[in-house]
């Protein structure tokens, strides 16, 4: 089981360079057990890096990444679920299969009675026999959701979950996601729907060229801004050219 410190991770002086070029400089902050934190700006401002330095993909050139309290082992004691912006699947099997052989290696019990249940939730149960690669975009990324949250991951790393969908089919993933905040996840959201981040987040931190130019509360960043709007926030951080 978890710990029980307050901050279930902790970035502390976080530094990493490619080829000479420094892509996050002293970053460090907290994110708080059963909090949802969300991790926001544009594209190429080291968003992705931090998660991957998290999760021991990359090694950091000074600081230290910490999941309660030590750096991540995939045989530990914390569950982590990672949904990639980059989706993987294996694309020639059918969905129910691939989602079963992947709920065996998280544990799960009846992994196929969980499966049917999760795409009759996101209403694709019909393609249940129907191999991956002949869904759409955005079934794929239903069925990549819920292999990623089967096993009721201690904390839940999303990056950009919603991309492409419509209005409907993005309230019921973010439906989705409270429920598993309301029973314990620990949530990171990466996402330009700050509508997401307004609903469903409890801190969040805006990075520019690895370095955080805004963190705290949603109400802290706007006070700090004078502003209301986070997207007219991220608009004055980023300048109106970068966001075109």
């Amino acid at each position: 089981m978890p710990k029980t410190t307050k901050n279930i991770i902790e970035v502390k002086k976080f530094n990493i360079s490619f080829g000479g070029k420094t892509i996050i400089k002293d970053l460090s902050f907290n994110v708080q057990r059963g909090e949802t934190f969300g991790l926001l700006g544009s594209n190429g401002c080291g968003k992705t890096t931090t998660i991957r330095a998290l999760l021991g993909l990359y090694q950091p050139d000074h600081g230290e990444l910490l999941i309660d309290g030590e750096p991540f082992n995939p045989n530990g004691n914390v569950k982590v679920g990672y949904l990639p912006e980059e989706r993987g699947l294996y694309k020639k099997e059918n969905v129910i299969d691939t989602m079963v052989y992947f709920g065996h290696l998280k544990g799960v019990k009846k992994p196929r009675e969980w499966s049917m249940n999760y795409l009759k939730r996101v209403g694709i149960e019909d393609y249940a026999k129907t191999k991956v690669e002949k869904l759409s975009q955005g079934m794929q990324q239903k069925v990549q959701l819920g292999i990623t949250i089967m096993n009721e991951p201690d904390i839940l790393i999303l990056d950009e979950p919603t991309k492409g969908f419509d209005p409907v089919n993005r309230r019921l993933l973010m439906e989705i996601i409270e429920e598993l905040h309301q029973k314990g996840s620990t949530i990171i959201l990466i996402t330009h729907y700050m509508d997401e981040v307004e609903k469903l987040c409890d801190h969040i931190l805006l990075l520019k060229n690895g370095i955080a130019r805004a963190s705290g509360t949603i109400w802290d960043v706007r006070r700090q801004f004078h502003k209301t709007s986070l997207d007219q926030i991220f608009v004055d951080i980023y300048g109106e050219q970068e966001v075109k």
